[in-house]
C-alpha cells in the first residue's frame, strides 16, 4: 500500500471516528493517534514552558504537523532555540513569547492576548505544560513560600492565562485547551504536598471549564497525565531512577498532537493517561 494510501486511510479513519459526536475518541485511541502529516494545519497552538522537556517537543512535533506555534517560556535563550529548531526543517515561522509564570501578572496576559490578536489573529489550541517540582516533604514541614509559588505556577498562572486568551479561542472553529496533571493529582500522594495539590486544582478547573462551556462553545478541555517520562523534573522527583528505563517525550507525542487536531472533536473533561499501568 502506497503512503499516499496509507494516509488516506489514516484521515478517513481518524475523521470518522472524530465526527460521530455520541461517540467519542477513547483513551486508547487517543494514545494509539496515527496523525496526519498535515492534521494541525491552519492552527495556531501555544505552548507553555516551550523552552525543554514535554514543552520543547510538543512544540517542535506541533510545528512538524503544520501547526504554528507560539511559544511562551521564562528562559528566552531557550526559546530561541527552539524558534531555530523548528526554522531549520521548514515548519511556519514560531512566534517567542518569553514570560514567567510565577510573576506574570492578570493584566500582562491581556496584553499578550491583544499582542497575538494583533500579530497572529488567531488561537486554536493552548498546551500547558509549564510546571514546578517544588518539594518533596511532608505537608508539615512544607515551606510556605516555595508553596504559594508551585501553586502559581502550576494552577493559578493557568487559570489565569485560560481566562485571559478565551476570547481567541472562542473564536476558533475549536479551540482546544490541554492542561497537564500527573498520576499523584488523580491520586494523591503523601509528600507531594503542592505538585499533587496544584495538579488535582487544575483536573478540577478542567473539568469546571468543560461544565460551563460544553453546551455554548466549541471549546473543548481536557488534561494530559504524561506518566513517567525523561525529564528534568523527574529526574528531580526521582533521582536514583534510571532515565533509560523511562519514555522520552517524543515517545508520547501522538497523544498530545491528537487532542490538538480536530479528530478529538467530542473528547471533553477528559483526563488522559498516556501510559496508563495494566
Amino acid at each position: 500500500m502506497s503512503d499516499q494510501t496509507n494516509q488516506s486511510a489514516t484521515q478517513h479513519y481518524n475523521s470518522q471516528a472524530a465526527q460521530n459526536s455520541t461517540q467519542p475518541l477513547a483513551h486508547d485511541d487517543i494514545r494509539n493517534f496515527v496523525p496526519a502529516s498535515n492534521c494541525l494545519d491552519g492552527k495556531t497552538i501555544l505552548v507553555t514552558g516551550a523552552g525543554d522537556g514535554i514543552g520543547r517537543v510538543a512544540a517542535l512535533t506541533y510545528a512538524r504537523y503544520g501547526a504554528t506555534v507560539l511559544l511562551l517560556g521564562r528562559t528566552s535563550s531557550k526559546l530561541e532555540y527552539v524558534y531555530d529548531e523548528i526554522e531549520s526543517f521548514g515548519g511556519k515561522q514560531p512566534a517567542m513569547l518569553p514570560m514567567n509564570l510565577e510573576g506574570a501578572t492578570y493584566a500582562e496576559m491581556q496584553q499578550l492576548e491583544g499582542l497575538i490578536n494583533k500579530e497572529v489573529g488567531q488561537l486554536d489550541g493552548i498546551l500547558h505544560n509549564a510546571g514546578m517540582l517544588g518539594q518533596l516533604t511532608p505537608l508539615e514541614m512544607y515551606d510556605v513560600d516555595t508553596f504559594a509559588q508551585v501553586m502559581k505556577v502550576n494552577f493559578t498562572a493557568t487559570f489565569m492565562l485560560t481566562q485571559a486568551l478565551l476570547p481567541l479561542l472562542k473564536d476558533a472553529d475549536h479551540g482546544s485547551i490541554v492542561f497537564t496533571s500527573s498520576t499523584v493529582g488523580t491520586n494523591p500522594r503523601a509528600f507531594w504536598g503542592a505538585y499533587a495539590l496544584s495538579k488535582q486544582a487544575v483536573e478540577g478547573m478542567s473539568d469546571i471549564f468543560t461544565q460551563e462551556t460544553k453546551n455554548t462553545t466549541n471549546l473543548r478541555f481536557n488534561c494530559v497525565n504524561p506518566g513517567g517520562t525523561r525529564t528534568n523534573m523527574r529526574a528531580h522527583a526521582y533521582p536514583g531512577e534510571n532515565p533509560m528505563s523511562l519514555k522520552t517525550p517524543e515517545d508520547i507525542m501522538a497523544g498530545y498532537v491528537c487532542l490538538m487536531s480536530d479528530d478529538s472533536i467530542g473528547v471533553r473533561g477528559q483526563v488522559v493517561e498516556l501510559q496508563p499501568k495494566d
